[in-house]
């Protein structure tokens, strides 16, 4: 090795000879780069097939039972509840002392998407907003009687709520709990275009 003067570069070997690889340049590796093209193309087909499966879950899209291959109860209560809006009140509990207050729910209609799943298509609408969120829930059938139940559902951007909500004829009753105030809520199911704005105080 040749003696090197304190303070001088030592020359770059490539720059002496090109054909010495540079290791500060990263080697092109084409099997390399086709495996990570292939586990990129697998992640995203992953991911929409892990999303397309959490959606139907969650909303039941594309899963509705034809209301004419429902059994008698169930075929009348899907139409029964077409158009329609919930408007009541809800009380919250510790505050009996206080007047209950309007509730209301517009329902564009309800849908059998599985066993005990119903997709409640409900509509919501705020300011410029006016959109049909569809939530699928648990129902029951008591006798002749459906039952809502939901236990720590969570919607995005509301909360999360447990309830038990019954329904005949044109009257719904049950009780609601969120996660932190609960109480009763009750009052008629009205066709939409006849259903009167909620009551106020």
């Amino acid at each position: 090795m040749g003696f090197v003067a304190p303070g001088s570069k030592i020359p770059n070997p490539q720059s002496l000879n090109p054909s010495i690889p540079n290791p500060s340049i990263p080697s092109y590796n084409p099997l390399a780069m086709k495996f990570l093209f292939k586990l990129f193309l697998l992640l995203i087909l992953v991911a929409v097939t892990f999303g397309a499966g959490w959606l139907v879950a969650k909303t039941g899209i594309g899963a509705a039972i034809p209301v004419a291959d429902l059994p008698e109860l169930e075929r009348q209560f899907a139409e029964r509840m077409r158009d329609v809006a919930l408007v009541g009140r809800f009380t919250v509990t510790g505050r009996e002392d206080r007047q209950a207050s309007p509730d209301r729910y517009d329902i564009i209609s309800v849908d059998k998407v599985g066993d005990d799943q119903w997709r409640w298509n409900a509509r919501m609408r705020y300011e410029t907003i006016d959109a049909t969120i569809p939530i699928v829930v648990t129902m029951k059938w008591i006798g002749d009687t459906p039952m809502i139940t939901i236990t720590d559902l969570s919607i995005p951007g509301i909360g999360t709520y447990t309830a038990r909500v019954f329904f005949y004829g044109d009257r719904y009753a049950g009780t609601w709990q969120g996660s932190r105030v609960g109480g009763h809520m009750f009052g008629t199911i009205q066709k939409g275009a006849e259903a009167a704005p909620a009551a106020q105080n």
